[in-house]
């Protein structure tokens, strides 16, 4: 097997993971509005690497050069994303009890990096997949479910901190810092 099924089969274990350990709890939350955006996304995730890998190509050593960096640094800006959280992240879009808004450390730069890790690793994947048709499967619907996810999160924390979190839209991007 590749050592990119194998980094793949990692990635898919951590998510898996994270969906079990930092779900909301009841009683925990003031507000819970996921409408189908982690099963979405999942389903856009699983369906984008089952298909990317069945048209991918033998790896490129170009290609893979260019795509495990992207991977490892997805990784790490999703996983400094989740710890600047802490007890605030969770996997399905709810505002806990304690919640504050996180305008500051890597939120400083975009407002939803976790999800632009998930894309710099999909892209990085998809590049070491060396198929055009790789990456449209891939990266085009995972993008489209993290675009949905966001809006639904997006309203969700406008509603929950209403003018601040106005405030906080116009100084910084949504998941690509200076551009998108």
């Amino acid at each position: 097997m590749r050592p990119i099924v194998y980094l793949s089969f990692a990635y898919a274990f951590s998510e898996f993971l994270l969906m079990l350990i930092k779900r909301s709890k009841e009683g925990m939350v003031k507000t819970r509005k996921d409408r189908g955006s982690l099963i979405f996304l999942w389903l856009m995730i699983t369906i984008g690497f089952v298909g990317g890998f069945y048209l991918s190509k033998p790896i490129n050593d170009f290609w893979a050069g260019f795509g495990f960096p992207l991977i490892i640094g997805g990784l790490i800006i999703r996983w400094i994303a989740i710890l600047q959280l802490g007890n605030s992240f969770t996997v399905d879009v709810a505002i806990n009890n304690a919640a504050n808004l996180k305008t500051d450390g890597i939120y400083e730069r975009v407002r939803h990096p976790s999800y632009s890790g998930i894309l710099l690793v999909v892209t990085g994947f998809s590049a070491t997949m060396n198929s055009l048709y790789s990456f449209l499967v891939l990266v085009v619907p995972v993008f489209m479910a993290v675009i949905y996810r966001v809006s639904v999160e997006e309203s969700v924390l406008i509603n929950e901190f209403g003018d601040k979190y106005q405030l906080y839209k116009t100084k910084t991007k949504k998941l690509i810092p200076g551009i998108y």
